[in-house]
Formats: C-alpha cells, sequence, structure tokens
C-alpha cells in the first residue's frame, strides 16, 4: 500500500497516482480547481471513494431522477439510510436493499456476511429494530468448482452472520446463469419496525455538538473497498482480497441494542453507519446534509493496529462502527449507554460553521475539503446511450416456438433446473424463526412477519427475471415490479413501496448505459401504476469480469402490509375438493422462458408482454377476494408457466393431488410464461362469490387426495405422475449438482 507521508502533492500529479485511486485526469482536474491547489495524497484517496460510483452515483443520478419515490404511505424517501413507509399506530416500516457484489466475488463468506451486516446498520441508524433479512442472489450455472464454491461460500456467509446477529433470513431468491460466471450478484435487503416518532437522521447540525465514533476499531481491512467496487472484475481482482472487510455480528448485535437505546436520548443529533467509504463517507454525508462543517482528529480514532497513516484510517472499511452527532456537553450521557454495552464511545471531533471537511493527525491539518464537493455537489456524468445490436435482431425474431413430444419429461426437467428447483439447501442453512414472529418462511411467493401485539402482518419479497430484461429492458423493468408485487399480493397483502439494487455492467459502454436507461423507464411506469414508489436503493455498476457483462439485474425488493392477519395466504393448495383457477388468458409467451433455457441453452427473441392496467385490475380484485375470505391458496404464474406452479402447489401438503383439464395448445397452456396471472384455490362453497370478484378467473380443476398430478388435453391424457417422484427431483436437484463432479 503507498503510504501518505512519502507521496507529496507533486507526485500524486506527476505520477498520476490518481488513476491507481480509479479517478480519471479530468475528475483530478476538477479537483485541483476545487481546492486552489494540487491535493495530498490524503486529499485525493478521500475524493477517489467520494467520487467513485459506489458513493457518489454519479453515473446513475440522472437515471434515478425519473423514480416516483412519493405517496401518501411514505414518511421518509431516497437519501438516508434506509427508506420507510407508514404502516398503521404510529408505526413505519424501515427497508433498503444493498449489494455486495465485488467482496464477494473475492472473497465470498466475509463479502456475502458484510453485506448483511451493513444493510442491517443501515436499518437500525435510522432508529428502527431489524426483524428480517432477505437476499436476492445470482451465480453462474453449478457445473464448475469456482461457481460451485462461490455459490456455498456466499450461503455460508448469509448464515454465519444472520443467524448469530438475531434477525431472521425470511425470504429470498437465488438464480442461476452464465453470465453471472466471473461476477456473482449478493443483493442483501434488511426491513426494520419503528415508532415513526423515533426515525433518525443522518446529520451532523449545530456548530459545536460533538462527533463520537462507536462500536469496533479501525483496522486496514476494506481500504478503498468503494473503489474496488466501481471497477471491472479481472484477473488480478483476486489480489483485491484487502478490499473485503471482515465482520463480527456479535458486536453488530451489541451495536443494535445500544443504538436503539441511544435513539430514545435528548443528547441525538444524528446518527449514520459507516458504509462503503467509512469513516469519510458518513463524516462528510453528514455534515453536507446539515450545511455545516466537520473538524476530526484522527489521532483519537480507536485503532486496531500500530502506526496507522491518516489515509488508512479515513479509507478503512473496518465493520461495526456508527458516527453520532452529539449535544455539546450531554456526551457523557452518549457514553454511558454504550457501556452498558462493552462498546466504546469516543469524542473524536465536532461539527463547524465553515463548510470544510477539516482533518487533524498527529499535529498537522492532513486534509482541508469543501465538504459539499465530497457529498451533495460530486460530479455528475451524462453517458451516451446506443440501442444494442442484439435487441433489434430479437425484436425482429418471429416468435419462437418450442417443440415438446413429452410434456411430463419436460415438467421433469424444468422442476430440476437449478433456478425453478427447491432452495431447501439454501435456506435450511438460515435461522427463519428467531424473534418468534415469523409466518411465512423461505419457500413462499412472499415472506410474512407478524406485528407482535397488532392485527398485522408485513410482506416482503425480493425478485427480477434477469433474461426478460436482458431481451427487453422496457419491459423486463416492468414486469419486475410487477412479479415483486404478485409475490405480495399472492400472500394477501396490499404493496406498499419498493427498494431496488440496480446490478449492471460497465456504463461506460454505450449499449450498458441503454440497458440501465430502459429499466429505470419500465421500473419507473410499473412502480407508479401499482403505486408502489422507490423510497431507497443501491447502485451497483462494473459488473463484468474479463470484458463480459452481467445480464442487466434490478432486483426489486418490495414490502406489503396485511391488514388483518385473517388476510394471510398460503401459497399452496390446503384441501381437498377445492376448485383450481387460473387468473389471466394465456397466450404463446417462450421469449426468456425456462422451457426456451432446456430446449435451447439460450434466450433469444422477445420478452412477454406486459400490460399494466391488466395488472393493476387484476391484482385489485384479487386481494379483494383474499380480503373477503373467498381464496385458500393463491401463487403467481413465474418461471416454468402453469405446470411448474401446480406441481409447486403440491408439494408443501402431503396426500394432495391435482386434476386438471387444459384447453388449446397443452405446450403454450402448460409452459408458457405469459405475465400477470396467478394460480388460486377456491372452497366449493366459495366459487360462486369469487367468481363475481375476480372476472377472468377460468376454472381449470379441483384438488384431489390421489398424491397425484393429472393433466388432461381436449384430447388425451398429457401427464399422470407421483406428486412424490417430482418433489424428489425438484428438491434433489441443487445438492445433485453440487455433488456432481465439475
Amino acid at each position: 500500500m503507498l503510504q501518505a507521508p512519502e507521496i507529496t502533492p507533486e507526485m500524486v500529479e506527476k505520477d498520476k497516482v490518481y488513476q491507481e485511486m480509479g479517478l480519471t485526469d479530468k475528475e483530478y482536474d476538477m479537483i485541483k480547481n476545487i481546492m486552489g491547489r494540487r491535493p495530498n495524497f490524503t486529499e485525493i484517496g478521500i475524493f477517489s471513494v467520494m467520487w467513485s460510483e459506489h458513493c457518489s452515483y454519479k453515473t446513475s443520478k440522472p437515471l434515478l431522477k425519473k423514480f416516483p419515490t412519493e405517496g401518501p404511505q411514505v414518511v421518509q424517501g431516497p437519501g438516508e439510510g434506509a427508506g420507510v413507509v407508514d404502516i398503521g399506530d404510529g408505526q413505519g416500516v424501515v427497508f433498503k436493499v444493498e449489494s455486495h457484489n465485488h467482496p464477494s466475488a473475492v472473497e465470498p463468506y466475509q463479502g456475502a456476511a458484510t453485506g448483511v451486516g451493513g444493510i442491517i446498520r443501515d436499518v437500525f441508524s435510522m432508529g428502527a429494530r431489524p426483524i428480517a433479512s432477505l437476499n436476492s442472489l445470482r451465480f453462474g450455472n453449478l457445473n464448475t468448482g469456482r461457481v460451485k464454491y462461490l455459490f456455498d461460500e456466499v450461503v455460508h456467509g448469509i448464515s454465519g452472520y444472520g443467524n448469530c446477529v438475531g434477525v431472521p433470513t425470511v425470504g429470498g431468491e437465488v438464480q442461476f446463469d452464465d453470465s453471472y460466471e466471473g461476477n456473482p450478484l449478493v443483493n442483501a435487503m434488511c426491513v426494520g419496525l419503528i415508532d415513526t416518532k423515533d426515525i433518525q437522521k443522518g446529520i451532523a447540525a449545530g456548530e459545536g455538538n460533538t462527533i463520537m465514533y462507536v462500536g469496533s476499531k479501525t483496522g486496514r481491512d476494506g481500504i478503498h473497498g468503494a473503489t474496488f467496487a466501481s471497477e471491472d472484475l479481472s484477473e488480478d481482482s483476486e489480489s483485491k482480497r484487502s478490499n473485503v472487510q471482515v465482520g463480527d455480528p456479535f458486536m453488530e448485535k451489541l451495536l443494535i441494542e445500544a443504538c436503539l437505546e441511544v435513539i430514545q436520548s435528548d443528547a441525538l443529533v444524528g446518527i449514520q453507519d459507516m458504509g462503503a467509504a467509512g469513516l469519510t463517507s458518513s463524516a462528510s454525508e453528514m455534515a453536507s446534509k446539515a450545511g455545516m462543517g466537520m473538524e476530526m482528529n484522527l489521532d483519537l480514532i480507536p485503532q486496531r493496529e500500530q502506526n496507522m497513516t491518516a489515509y488508512e484510517m479515513m479509507l478503512s472499511e473496518s465493520q461495526e462502527r456508527m458516527l453520532l452527532c452529539v449535544k455539546k456537553g450531554e456526551e457523557q450521557e452518549i457514553i454511558d449507554i454504550f457501556k452498558k454495552y462493552n462498546l466504546e464511545a469516543v469524542a473524536v471531533g465536532q461539527v463547524t460553521e465553515d463548510k470544510m471537511f477539516r482533518l487533524l493527525h498527529k499535529g498537522e491539518v492532513v486534509a482541508d475539503i469543501p465538504v459539499d464537493n465530497l457529498a451533495e455537489d460530486a460530479p455528475i456524468f451524462h453517458k451516451e446511450s446506443k440501442v444494442p445490436a442484439y435487441y433489434e435482431e430479437y425484436q425482429k425474431m418471429a416468435d419462437y416456438v418450442p417443440n415438446v413430444d413429452n410434456h411430463t419429461e419436460t415438467l421433469k426437467q424444468l422442476l430440476q433446473q437449478p433456478t425453478i428447483a427447491s432452495k431447501e439447501y439454501v435456506y435450511d442453512q438460515y435461522d427463519s424463526m428467531v424473534q418468534a414472529n415469523t409466518v411465512f418462511s423461505p419457500g413462499s411467493d412472499a415472506a410474512v412477519v407478524r406485528v407482535r401485539g397488532y392485527d398485522k402482518a408485513i410482506a416482503m419479497t425480493t425478485d427480477c427475471n434477469s433474461r426478460y430484461i436482458y431481451l427487453d429492458p422496457e419491459v423486463g423493468g416492468q414486469i419486475a415490479v410487477a412479479e415483486a408485487a404478485r409475490n405480495i399480493i399472492s400472500s394477501g397483502a396490499k404493496p406498499l413501496a419498493l427498494t431496488d439494487g440496480l446490478n449492471f455492467g460497465n456504463p461506460d459502454k454505450p449499449e450498458n448505459f441503454w440497458q440501465m436507461e430502459k429499466s429505470v423507464e419500465g421500473m419507473s411506469a410499473a412502480s407508479l401504476k401499482l403505486n408502489t414508489p422507490v423510497i431507497s436503493g443501491n447502485v451497483s455498476l462494473y459488473n463484468e469480469s474479463n470484458g463480459q457483462a452481467i445480464y442487466p439485474t434490478p432486483v426489486v425488493g418490495m414490502v406489503g402490509l396485511h391488514e388483518s392477519l385473517d388476510h394471510i395466504t398460503p401459497s399452496q393448495f390446503q384441501q381437498e375438493g377445492d376448485t383450481i383457477y387460473v387468473i389471466g388468458e394465456t397466450a404463446p409467451e417462450f421469449g426468456g422462458s425456462e422451457l426456451q433455457n432446456v430446449l435451447e441453452g439460450k434466450y433469444f427473441g422477445k420478452a412477454p408482454v406486459l400490460d399494466l392496467d391488466v395488472e393493476v385490475n387484476r391484482q385489485g380484485q384479487l386481494l379483494q377476494a383474499i380480503r373477503d375470505g373467498l381464496v385458500s391458496s393463491a401463487h403467481d404464474l413465474a418461471e416454468g408457466g402453469l405446470g411448474v406452479a401446480v406441481a409447486e402447489s403440491l408439494f408443501a401438503n402431503k396426500g394432495l393431488g391435482a386434476d386438471i383439464k387444459v384447453n388449446g395448445d397443452v405446450t403454450a397452456a402448460l409452459f408458457s410464461e405469459t405475465q400477470s396471472r396467478f394460480l388460486v384455490s377456491v372452497p366449493e362453497a366459495k366459487r360462486e362469490a369469487f367468481e363475481k370478484v375476480v372476472e377472468d378467473a377460468q376454472a381449470i380443476g379441483i384438488v384431489t387426495n390421489t398424491s397425484k398430478l393429472v393433466v388432461n388435453s381436449e384430447q388425451e391424457q398429457v401427464i399422470n405422475e407421483d406428486i412424490e417422484s417430482l418433489q424428489q427431483l425438484w428438491k434433489g436437484a441443487i445438492p445433485c449438482l453440487l455433488k456432481s463432479k465439475a
């Protein structure tokens, strides 16, 4: 590591040291202009992390402005540690998703673990108690030793941290595709519960107020983590293991309890997690948001290692650390609270009026930077956008028509596709029941957590079909939001708002930027239509390895409210004799489908069509039917179509079977991925009332007690299979792939 004292401002410029930190010549000249002089080594390090894509959103900010962020339910939109929505009774739900992709590619266990730790801190820094964690994961296909290793270690990292910190991991999704082989995606989401009167903000206000450092000591781990997350992965990324932080969930557990006690103190002015770019980002952002400056004495920073330079302390991303702004003269009250939890709270600086970010070290001023230029006024760049040739080619293609001779064998193949197959291997490693409020744990359309002491619950999900977004980013972006809302609706909850994890390739490539632009436009249109504003999120760019970008993957994390516990609806069939309905017409749509992948080994053509007006109508009608007590189970139709959805609906309750009849083309009826459809079961006595509420529901069969899935067409029987044999294939697929030789 380059050491600050040895590198003069002249050397920073002459040797272009700033380029090693990820800054361009143009950005260096802008910094010189702001400072009115050459920046020193520590200052250029601070600029490099704060102006990295990971911290400044310099490429994505123009796109993020397109998102709808307001609504009567929104208490806090983007701009703080996490967003907040109102759920009545003076309570709010706090939530956000965050990526930890690059760290997980080189150090999967710690990369995933610290991703979980970081997002939990974002939530409790708002004053909320974390009540649930979710994740959204992407890997290459499970046929190489490296991908299997990454998959296993990421899952171990999530469970290792989540299970110890005492926050249940209740849901998520995992998909597999070759495009993620060199660059896995690890997106972590946390949901918290708060009394809205207790909401905290990350501000350092009030001249002379004290800045306090709390939690773990600062070490040399994670230095330049934010910059590392803002560049393509390459052969030498393995050498950047030191850019990956190391987590301590037991320390975090103490930090949660201490911070939740501290927020009740009138002495507290503001609180923020030290996340990406560590002390630099938390301190400069807190001052800038308050319209103030800050001065810190780095000699007072608790340090884990000897002889740390100013540069190392400011850029370290050591975990489990918080920065507080406290009223002057009331520091002891804060110190005493943290002492109860064996945590150190140390005064390290004060708020100033001059809007400068000033750092002292060993009696010298080692950095003196206008604070707004680091945070609020960081530069924004408008990138070139260009329609990719592949998209134009796919749009001209005739609709893909699959050739299926044996529908039973095709269903079996689909159930064993890793993206469709049971993720029990993953979620069995997670503690989903800690805190004892989990109603639906992983494996359901949406996870459900009850609000203790009230007749209500919170539904939550993560979703994104990146194959559709690759084929048509705008339509795919709409589908990602609509499908997340369908998951929430299927559980019996009303969707409230979403958080986004925008994972894309290198934005300097115009085709990649076009994918970003169109995805955001599609997501915005769906968010507006479905009344689910975007209240928080994260952008992760440069997800490429060896020049090859991942599929565009804007993950949607959505939260909804069950206004009564009576509305909570399972996704599996419940009892013999119920009528099985499909809500929505089916069209032969196979572009980007799992069937296309099984038959062709790739995705091409057009994405499924989505009509947002139809989507809104169907979601509203199904939610009404659930609230009226007319529905036994509800499941959205997604990957693999109706055949897969019916099979999945039979796997939970032993002894049940289904006898259904399909009309028209059997392959389309069973395996098309037409959007805006639901599979529901309704008690015989409630059919008439249900059909009055849900106008485009077609009865296709009944739930039986035969333990068999029987499918008839107009001409013949096309499937007659034991549920147990289908379930074994579905459950065994991922463990089997992990055991097989690469």
